[in-house]
């Protein structure tokens, strides 16, 4: 029984630690796309294919438990439309404009990166989840390494409209409730069917925002505006690929999983290696240095996240 329970903890870090991976692509993905793509375009371009993708594996894999999709009791249909309205729709939402009220792109990200810092406070008090004292800790020696990354050798720390501030906390909390939400929906439900139907939901609250907003955005003008040359098309199509697939269904997949194993707590823990991540990248494939201060900040991260999934021992009396 301990092996099992030891396996399953391996299984859903691996699988915690790759969402990551597909994640910290993602935001790179995500700037080269909206180079072209306006962002509620960019963003119904990646969930509608992302939500028949799911569809397609779903109706494939009829007979897996893993890989089919599965009715939803009306009982358990709040729970569904509440989680995909916190995440994917409200949670891009009030990160997109964050962005724009905020002077600082790197104070965004460090202010969108709290997450782990918030969970154990809202898994405690509507899960009632325990919350050891190695969590506490872990998670306050990675949020160090994870300010220290994103913080260091950046030039503009004015923070600009304070609402910016409020909306990047809005975004954190609208997460972290999200993870909360599929914590609650029953263990009967596998996460491909959590997945699909928190994202159709989304959409059904995206289009006719991203109809109002920008006007439907008429998809032709990707073939025939001038301005882009192919090269950029393509790019810009390849990354909305790679957010649809990878990003959209596999991290959310995995991370679903994982979530539903491991803890609200323990499971955020790990959104602070997505800036290491995405620092490692920039230095392998753009050639970004980073200061000392930066490997440190790693190292952190990654020391935090070993204390947060230490398991204590209990006390004998």
């Amino acid at each position: 029984m301990i092996i099992e329970k030891k396996n399953t903890q391996i299984i859903a870090v691996i699988a915690l630690v790759v969402s990551m991976i597909f994640w910290s692509i993602s935001g790179i993905a995500i700037k080269q796309a909206l180079t072209i793509l306006p962002p509620l375009t960019l963003i119904v371009m990646r969930f509608t294919p992302s939500v028949l993708l799911m569809l397609v594996i779903g109706l494939m894999c009829r007979k897996s438990e893993l890989f089919s999709l599965q009715r939803v009791s009306r009982r358990d249909l709040p729970l569904f439309i509440a989680a995909g309205f916190c995440q994917p729709f409200l949670y891009y939402l009030l990160e997109v404009f964050s962005y724009s009220a905020l002077n600082s792109p790197t104070i965004a990200e460090a202010l969108l990166s709290t997450s782990p810092l918030l969970a154990p406070l809202f898994a405690a008090v509507l899960l009632r989840e325990r919350v050891t004292r190695n969590n506490i800790i872990g998670v306050l020696i990675s949020t160090i390494g994870m300010l220290l990354l994103i913080l260091v050798g950046s030039s503009d720390f004015a923070i600009g409209s304070y609402w910016g501030v409020l909306l990047a906390f809005a975004a954190v909390s609208a997460a972290i409730m999200d993870t909360i939400l599929m914590r609650k929906i029953p263990d009967r439900y596998n996460p491909l069917t959590i997945i699909f139907y928190a994202q159709t939901v989304s959409l059904l609250f995206f289009y006719p925002l991203w109809w109002w907003k920008e006007g439907g955005s008429d998809f032709r003008f990707l073939i025939f505006d001038e301005r882009f040359s192919n090269y950029e098309l393509l790019t810009a199509l390849g990354c909305v690929a790679y957010l649809t697939v990878f990003a959209s269904v596999i991290a959310f997949i995995l991370f679903c999983y994982a979530l539903r194993r491991v803890g609200v707590t323990q499971a955020n823990a790990f959104n602070n290696i997505r800036p290491a991540f995405t620092a490692l990248w920039m230095l392998l494939f753009f050639g970004e240095q980073m200061p000392v201060a930066k490997w440190i900040g790693m190292v952190l991260i990654i020391l935090g996240l070993f204390v947060c999934q230490k398991q204590e021992k209990l006390k004998k009396y």
